[in-house]
């Protein structure tokens, strides 16, 4: 069995995972509260592992190996997390593979998250059957990853498929990278709902204003209703989310050429408008490049891709 972990700013997911396949045998959920400090989170995780590892009742020493998929930038070289930016303190050079490996005697390996969600729809999910597939991960941040010849493609430390940081715009907004003009800094949620807040300060989205003050959560997904619902100032600015979407997406199929490009995290959730724009988008730019043979798809795995693509990922790694 491979034990798969996605260790996330809110929550970490465990699931044990027969090797090579899509089947979980256990599965344990807890909350990250990464403010305690590494060295707290890390002393759960052992816990949390071995108590996973017995509901499906087996003892950590019997997996062949573990899978973590973190949010953000790490030595594969020496399992250490270098920065991770949703997490307190963002974990500089915590040795998270070696205290791992010490309190549960078997090897571990990291994967970028976003890395991971790809792997899992290419092998498992809305890529399965194809050879070469991009994926996009829509949501508080835009991340994603490329697999060519079904095998992931990392580049540099791990870090090619950073499609969030490609820049549309050479004036753009802000980036939280300290860029300007990326795909991030105009279509993940945050960037929406700061957008949608502006809007709502001018009084221009009345139906927006009605569902916050009914209780609703402050969502992408309620700007997207309230939008479809008559709110013609939101109908512009979602018209413009779809439309980096979907220039980002353009850009990376003129780039990789793939078979299938998935679609993943919060903001993919948004539905056909999404979905048609997008492809409407790539038609239009991409004129190097057959699109009519390229499927743009939503993913397929839900929350279970990012544990499933760190144990896919362990199971890589074996020698």
């Amino acid at each position: 069995m491979i034990l798969g972990i996605d260790l996330g700013g809110t929550k970490i997911a465990y699931a044990v995972v027969a090797p090579g396949s899509a089947t979980i045998v256990a599965r344990l959920q807890t909350e990250t509260r990464s403010s305690d400090g590494a060295a707290a989170v890390l002393a759960r995780m052992i816990h949390d592992c071995l108590q996973v590892c017995a509901s499906a009742g087996i003892h950590p020493a019997d997996l062949t190996g573990i899978g973590i998929g973190v949010p953000g930038v790490f030595d594969d070289a020496t399992g250490r997390t270098l920065f991770l930016p949703n997490l307190h303190g963002t974990w500089p050079d915590v040795p998270v593979a070696e205290t791992l490996n010490a309190a549960l005697g078997c090897p571990v390996w990291l994967i970028n998250d976003a890395r991971a969600f790809v792997l899992a729809e290419a092998i498992h999910g809305a890529g399965r059957g194809f050879d070469n597939i991009v994926g996009f991960t829509l949501g508080t941040g835009i991340g994603g990853g490329v697999v060519i010849d079904r095998e992931l493609y990392l580049g540099i430390d791990g870090t090619a498929g950073e499609f969030g940081h490609q820049t549309l715009a050479l004036d753009g907004p802000r980036c939280g990278c300290g860029n300007h003009g990326c795909l991030e800094a105009f279509a993940s949620g945050p960037a929406i709902i700061a957008r949608a807040q502006a809007i709502l300060g001018t009084g221009a989205a009345p139906r927006l204003a009605q569902s916050i003050a009914d209780g609703h959560v402050f969502t992408p997904a309620l700007v997207a209703d309230a939008a479809q619902a008559g709110d013609d100032a939101l109908v512009t600015l979602m018209d413009d989310v779809y439309a980096a979407i979907g220039a980002g997406v353009a850009n990376v199929v003129t780039l990789f050429s793939p078979q299938v490009v998935v679609l993943g995290g919060s903001v993919s959730n948004l539905g056909e408008p999404l979905y048609a724009a997008v492809r409407t988008v790539v038609q239009q730019r991409c004129r190097a490049t057959p699109v009519n043979r390229i499927a743009i798809v939503p993913a397929l795995l839900g929350a279970d891709a990012g544990v499933l693509g760190a144990a896919q990922w362990a199971f890589h790694r074996q020698p």
